[in-house]
């Protein structure tokens, strides 16, 4: 009985907690979010990747109308993941933002050009220019080949249009950079420098990023080769920094103020042409000797006549600069007349004159680098060229003593190539380079017009010629060689 009374009672009870109701819970259903990162660190997790990109896109109108771009972009470190979770904890996209713009820079749609430089030297890294139009950074190019080629003469190139030559002139047979260039589409950040005008970009593609420039004052007596030497630029960068200005040649008034702005082209303008001209070829200075006049004697019993050449050349030039020079051929004229010295004695005196000064070099050359600043042809940057450059006459040709004197130096250097050195014993010394042979020992005096090498390009340069230094008083102490030559070096 008393089981039965046991039995009874739990049956009840659980009849009791079906009436109550204790019903099943159902299975919770996750949720869809997106976890955003930057740079792989979780900023939070929001419920549209739609919503955040609207947001910024909205919060960028400062740079919409800045660059007048239709969209503003997320930062390109910026991952937006899909995760499936029960939780329900999202962060604002406001929040979001914020984190970001602490960060990061959000960006535009645009281009980078990636200028690789010519240099073999690793820690020359390439330049990379954003633009937002490809055409801005073509026409910056134009405006860079305009200003070094010329923008008549260039025109004429493209268009097939050149003067044929008939007896002098020059043609342009190629223009074209030197650098690879490559194009990217991407994403700019706001915050780089992105260049939306063609005369800013053109302005950086000659100076970069800060133009060293000043005014300078004309003084009486100045010449343009003067005042580009005082202010440490070349005369070709004081033409360009002055509309005014067009030729070497141009006469400078006292007062007349120049902008003076050393160049630092991002990229190389390459020229190269066939020129046909007229040169005059200066006489030589050719002493005889008598020994019946006393050693130190001298009389001129024959007066010298410049003659004239026309040579034809390949010119090579970048941004301006002639870097290689090819003879193509040479027409004499008129003959020059030597001027004939007669000097006593036989003996050939290890001392120079003072007032005659030969040439290094056979007629036809051309002076492809004078005695100025300038960017260096070989990637040294901004330099004083302390000699002149004299080219043209080919691979090969004769090198001359401009002076007698005794053989300083003959030997090979790292930057001058074979060279010479010669001490004229009256206060001067002078130097040759680049030379392809050597034709003198040290010690060995040597008389004007002697040979003493032969053109060539050993050393650090870009074409065969011969680099022609002065020094007065002491080794090294350059001087403008055109101190030795007052009328000229034709």
């Amino acid at each position: 009985m008393k089981k039965l009374v046991i039995v009874v009672g739990i049956a009840i009870i659980l009849s009791g907690v079906c009436l109550l109701g204790f019903k099943a819970k159902k299975a919770p259903i996750p949720n869809n979010y997106y976890q955003v990162f930057l740079d792989k660190k979780l900023l939070g997790t929001i419920e549209s990747k739609e919503e955040l990109d609207n947001y910024i896109d909205k919060n960028g109108q400062y740079y919409k109308n800045k660059y007048k771009v239709e969209k503003v972009y997320a930062p390109e470190g910026l991952q937006v993941k899909k995760v499936t979770t029960f939780s329900g904890d999202v962060t604002p996209v406001s929040k979001i933002y914020k984190k970001i713009n602490k960060d990061s820079s959000f960006t535009i749609n645009g281009y980078v050009m990636t200028i690789k430089p010519k240099s073999e030297d690793k820690k020359e890294k390439p330049i990379k220019i954003n633009v937002l139009k490809k055409d801005t950074f073509k026409q910056a190019v134009a405006n860079l080949i305009d200003t070094y080629v010329g923008k008549d003469a260039y025109q004429k190139y493209l268009d097939d249009d050149q003067s044929k030559i008939d007896t002098t002139g020059q043609t342009i047979e190629n223009v074209y950079v030197d650098e690879d260039i490559t194009v990217k589409e991407t994403k700019i950040p706001v915050d780089e420098k992105i260049f939306t005008d063609v005369n800013d970009l053109s302005k950086y593609l000659m100076y970069g990023d800060e133009v060293k420039e000043s005014v300078y004052n004309v003084k009486a007596g100045d010449t343009i080769e003067t005042v580009a030497f005082e202010n440490k630029v070349n005369p070709e960068e004081l033409l360009l920094a002055n509309d005014t200005l067009t030729s070497r040649t141009n006469l400078l008034y006292p007062g007349q103020q120049l902008k003076i702005a050393e160049t630092n082209p991002k990229i190389s303008v390459v020229e190269e042409s066939y020129v046909v001209e007229d040169i005059e070829s200066r006489y030589k200075t050719e002493e005889k000797y008598d020994s019946s006049l006393l050693m130190g004697d001298e009389k001129v019993i024959q007066e010298g006549q410049n003659g004239l050449v026309r040579v034809s050349q390949n010119v090579k030039q970048i941004n301006g600069e002639i870097v290689y020079v090819n003879p193509q051929g040479k027409q004499v004229l008129k003959s020059s007349v030597n001027k004939i010295i007669l000097k006593g004695s036989k003996y050939v005196s290890g001392v120079g004159s003072l007032t005659n000064w030969g040439w290094p070099t056979d007629s036809g050359w051309r002076m492809s680098s004078g005695y100025a600043y300038r960017n260096s042809p070989v990637g040294r940057g901004r330099e004083l060229h302390t000699g002149l450059d004299i080219s043209g006459t080919g691979y090969g040709s004769k090198i001359y003593a401009t002076n007698n004197g005794v053989v300083m130096i003959a030997e090979r250097h790292y930057s001058y190539g074979n060279y010479v050195v010669i001490n004229h014993n009256n206060g001067y010394m002078t130097l040759y380079a680049h030379m392809s042979r050597i034709a003198v020992k040290k010690g060995q005096t040597v008389a004007r017009g002697q040979v003493i090498g032969y053109v060539g390009c050993t050393g650090s340069c870009t074409g065969p010629h011969v680099h022609y230094e002065v020094w007065k008083g002491s080794k090294w102490n350059h001087i403008n060689p055109s101190v030795l030559y007052p009328g000229g070096y034709r």
